[in-house]
């Protein structure tokens, strides 16, 4: 091979070299240019998480402490009957907050419909917070009602007409009126009395009874 033979090798082996090295150095800050964006991005994600994270145990905890404390605007009920019966009963409260009732219990859950005061009765014997709601309740508060149904197996949700407040909380024996599901009272009575101390058959199923909640 001539000298400028090899010369001229030599030179496009350096120029070759040159281009692989150029696409390393490319690759590499491509490499490091990904990393950090995905670094940021889980860095917020985490820290958007955590602050999640914080700011529901922070709620959960007020909610207890709520809970663990008297509340605001409760009414109780006492001497209440617990007899199994057939038909209707004429209960002395509006919704009723205990009192005889039908063998059967109402599956807990939300409805969209009306159900039978006394299989509700039963539930709540059986630990159930009862919400009965206005009819004509905004769509944004039953999302509120929706989410207590969804978190707790003792949480029956249902509308009813001619109620005295918007929205009614029921267990057996105590009652609370609400303007509004959204009253920060309304978790701390569900956290209180669902399957609570008042509760005349604690543990028994809300379950296995009549009624079809609706789908979450």
């Amino acid at each position: 091979m001539s000298s400028k033979r090899k010369s001229e090798l030599t030179e496009r082996q350096a120029r070759l070299a040159e281009v692989k090295a150029a696409q390393r150095r490319a690759e590499r800050r491509r490499t490091i240019l990904i990393a950090t964006v995905i670094g940021v991005v889980v860095l917020a994600l985490v820290g958007t998480t955590a602050t999640v994270l914080v700011r529901q145990a922070k709620h959960q905890a007020s909610v207890q402490a709520a809970a663990k404390a008297p509340i605001s605007g409760v009414q109780t009920f006492t001497g209440l009957s617990r007899n199994h019966v057939t038909g209707t009963v004429a209960y002395a409260q509006n919704p009723p907050a205990g009192g005889d009732h039908s063998a059967v219990d109402e599956n807990c859950g939300y409805y969209s419909a009306p159900v039978a005061d006394e299989n509700a009765v039963h539930s709540m014997e059986h630990g159930a917070v009862w919400i009965t709601r206005d009819p004509s309740l905004p769509a944004t508060q039953l999302t509120a009602l929706r989410a207590f149904a969804a978190k707790s197996a003792y949480v029956l949700v249902t509308p009813r007409a001619g109620l005295p407040a918007p929205v009614v909380a029921s267990a057996w024996g105590v009652q609370l009126q609400l303007s509004s599901a959204d009253d920060a009272r309304l978790a701390a009575f569900v956290a209180k009395y669902a399957n609570g101390p008042q509760t005349p058959e604690p543990g028994a199923a809300c379950s296995g009874g009549t009624g079809s909640p609706d789908t979450p």
